[in-house]
């Protein structure tokens, strides 16, 4: 069978810089009826793994180490024996939440995961954090973005390790090049299209935000 997207919603908190918030998260299953890769593993390992069934899980990809997107990826490895992948740059974030288990690989700008007859190339994207990256999966029309783009525009920067400029940076060299219609797979809400937020981010450019 094709490789296919499935969608999952967990729910949990955010924290950093002394602040808590409740949020909702994207966790994306990528692959077939045999093998799959999640990406974002959080909150609730239980519901992840319910998803995913019998299959093998060849990865746990965190598209950055901000601790709703990895909270429940240490249990989630435990229970499938998948690798977890990040970007070495976000070890400051993910030692914040998990300090006594390192991740078991690093994401690396260029890299190819291949699951279920499909490539997934790693796009390097700093800014919402050092360590972001972005998922490319030509094959499927899609784009697994994280936290950096949103239906909407860049992900938020205000806060500790973030930085405005890098991340517009990141979204207009690396994401805005894409074909405009590659489906952008969000980490919070819903999915938007590289054609429909390259008008939005120039507005922020424009307007200093």
């Amino acid at each position: 069978m094709a490789a296919r997207i499935e969608h999952l919603v967990t729910s949990g908190t955010f924290s950093l810089d002394g602040g808590t918030w409740d949020v909702d998260n994207n966790v994306w299953i990528v692959g077939d009826d045999d093998e799959v890769i999640v990406i974002d593993a959080a909150h609730d390992a239980e519901a992840i793994a319910a998803a995913v069934g019998g299959r093998t899980v060849r990865a746990i990809v965190c598209t950055h180490a901000h601790n709703d997107h990895i909270d429940a990826a240490p249990a989630l490895a435990q229970r499938t024996g998948a690798p977890i992948l990040l970007h070495p740059d976000d070890l400051p974030l993910w030692k914040q939440t998990h300090p006594d288990r390192s991740p078991d690989g690093e994401l690396a700008d260029g890299w190819v995961l291949a699951v279920a007859g499909v490539e997934l190339t790693v796009l390097h994207t700093p800014g919402h954090a050092p360590g972001a990256v972005c998922l490319h999966a030509p094959a499927l029309t899609a784009l697994f973005s994280g936290d950096t783009l949103f239906a909407g525009g860049p992900g938020a920067t205000g806060r500790s390790y973030s930085h405005f400029p890098t991340i517009v940076d990141s979204i207009r060299d690396r994401l805005l090049t894409l074909p405009g219609e590659t489906v952008v797979h969000t980490g919070h809400g819903d999915a938007t299209t590289v054609a429909a937020e390259a008008p939005h981010v120039q507005e922020w450019i424009d307007r200093g935000f």
